[in-house]
């Protein structure tokens, strides 16, 4: 079948000498791979190495078999021409921390035009953002209403936030977390991208937050591990 369709770039994995394999969510068809030959090599052909990076946003044609096999890629552009996603120090590195979290959690095999349009306007509200600190943490937290596992607000004046069963309650029993964090997780969570950058956070508590949202999606997303990136992260912002 053919489709023409946006689709976002998650990962790009070399196969042989210069053939490379890339997974991409697709609006139309969820998650696909797709083999694209002789890119390493490529100066004339239809495709650039550069339109594969990690959270590019394409509009793609392609062949779908839809036998869980590689699909075939016939054309592709750039769909969002960027800022400086991929080219500013902390949006490259929020970039490529995301992009393995997606790569890991998003799972669809069919179509979720909504996950889609989330992720393509919370990247372009990362990328236009003057001050992009808490952005990662806010695209984060809004990922797990897709996932099937966003905490439960409505008792948020509560003191502790169990992270086994994501609700906020009066004890400290179960896997709990208290205090400043989780008032953080409660301002986050009510804060629309829009006003991000007026909520001013120190790294100190950018980094327990973080913490804190890691531990939750692996008790609760299928197939997710605490991202390698997140210490080259640390390394750049402390």
């Amino acid at each position: 079948m053919r489709v023409d369709t946006p689709a976002l770039v998650l990962a790009t994995v070399r196969y042989g000498d210069s053939d490379v394999i890339v997974k991409m969510l697709t609006k139309s068809s969820g998650l696909r791979s797709y083999m694209i030959r002789g890119l390493q090599k490529s100066k004339k052909g239809a495709f650039r190495p550069a339109m594969f990076q990690p959270l590019t946003q394409l509009q793609i044609q392609a062949m779908h078999r839809d036998k869980g096999q590689l699909e075939r890629l016939t054309e592709a552009k750039v769909a969002v021409h960027y800022n400086n996603l991929h080219s500013d120090i902390i949006k490259s590195s929020m970039a490529l921390f995301l992009a393995e979290i997606f790569k890991m959690t998003l799972q669809e095999q069919e179509p979720n035009a909504e996950l889609f349009e989330f992720l393509s306007e919370a990247l372009i509200a990362l990328d236009t953002a003057q001050a992009p600190m808490n952005f990662h943490l806010k695209i984060v937290l809004e990922l797990q209403q897709f996932l099937g596992c966003y905490p439960d607000f409505q008792y948020n004046h509560l003191p502790f936030f169990n992270l086994e069963e994501g609700v906020f309650q009066a004890s400290a029993a179960g896997i709990t977390r208290d205090g400043a964090v989780v008032q953080d997780l409660c301002v986050l969570a009510k804060t629309p991208f829009a006003n991000l950058a007026q909520w001013k956070t120190t790294t100190e508590q950018r980094r327990v937050l973080l913490d804190l949202l890691m531990d939750y999606m692996q008790m609760h997303a299928t197939g997710f591990k605490r991202p390698k990136s997140i210490e080259i992260y640390r390394q750049v912002f402390g």
